[in-house]
């Protein structure tokens, strides 16, 4: 990879952020979905961007991108004023959109020989990238195959690959691994970590928790176009969340979990599961060790506990 995905992180005028949003406001229809927020990403890091449906992350990355006019804020991108100066940026920049819209008429070689041309990059210099590519993707050999016979997680490998066409900089990532299998996406992740190793900047959007936590050097929680969260996901789960949850589950476990609140800083229910959060569990595992109706998980506090607590447990649509 070293010839094709070269180990050159960006480094904007003045040594400032890859990304970086001041006051950023847009609304639709008198409703603000993206409400003077502002954040910075660090050259040569992973950046999250995390909120329930409808948070305004969609948004915040269209304006960022210049694909959308915001309504008030700035906006930098690879050290380019955006949207003034968005074309520009965007030849530093590439995009895994949330649904992969390769072109099914095209083989996985013409489809990336293709997406080069939007960048300058002649027939010739994409036969040499080509084969790095798909090495970089994982499939090798699959040059030559139409899009229709790829798998999920094939498509959505080659949809990585050819975000890289340009040897990008920052790379916008919407989703990445949404609809995936475990070994796919772990694949994936995989991949992102050597990006992150070459010094790319990561901007990443997910509703897996786990998979911010694994990548994310620093995120940010979205929610009603508002930012209510910023920090390093270990960091975000010290602050927001007591150190040990213990999950509870059974026939008539919310009568239980009422008469037993005391035994955690904070309890809460949801459908049949009763989430104890604890500094110190052992009195309750105490207690649930001679409850024989009941089934419990004792294990550390996690981002997703984090985000459930900053977002609420209501179903989003």
């Amino acid at each position: 990879m070293a010839a094709l995905i070269a180990n050159h992180a960006l480094n904007p005028a003045g040594g400032g952020p890859a990304l970086e949003v001041v006051a950023l406001g847009k609304s639709y229809a008198g409703q603000a979905v993206v409400a003077g927020i502002d954040f910075a990403v660090p050259t040569g890091t992973c950046f999250g961007l995390l909120g329930p449906n409808g948070a305004g992350k969609t948004t915040t990355l269209r304006c960022c991108l210049g694909l959308t006019i915001p309504d008030s804020g700035t906006i930098r991108l690879a050290g380019r004023a955006v949207p003034a100066d968005a074309g520009a940026a965007r030849a530093r920049v590439g995009v895994v959109p949330q649904f992969d819209n390769l072109d099914p008429d095209f083989t996985a070689h013409e489809n990336l020989t293709v997406y080069g041309r939007y960048f300058g990059i002649g027939e010739a210099a994409m036969r040499a990238r080509i084969p790095e590519l798909l090495d970089f993707a994982g499939l090798t050999g699959k040059e030559h195959a139409p899009i229709q016979s790829l798998s999920g997680g094939m498509k959505r490998r080659l949809t990585l690959a050819r975000a890289l066409v340009n040897d990008p900089d920052i790379v916008f990532l919407d989703e990445p691994t949404t609809g995936l299998d475990p070994q796919a996406r772990h694949l994936i992740w995989d991949r992102l970590k050597r990006l992150i190793a070459l010094g790319k900047t990561l901007i990443l959007t997910t509703h897996f928790m786990d998979e911010a936590e694994r990548l994310c050097d620093r995120l940010a929680i979205l929610d009603h176009g508002r930012l209510i969260a910023e920090g390093a996901p270990r960091e975000l789960i010290r602050r927001h969340i007591e150190p040990q949850v213990v999950e509870v589950f059974g026939e008539a476990v919310a009568n239980w979990a009422q008469t037993h609140e005391q035994l955690g800083e904070r309890m809460e229910m949801a459908g049949d599961t009763a989430f104890f959060y604890c500094r110190d569990a052992a009195p309750l595992l105490a207690v649930l060790a001679g409850e024989t109706a009941l089934r419990f998980v004792h294990r550390a506090a996690s981002l997703e506990d984090v985000f459930l607590k900053l977002t609420g447990r209501d179903l989003r649509d």
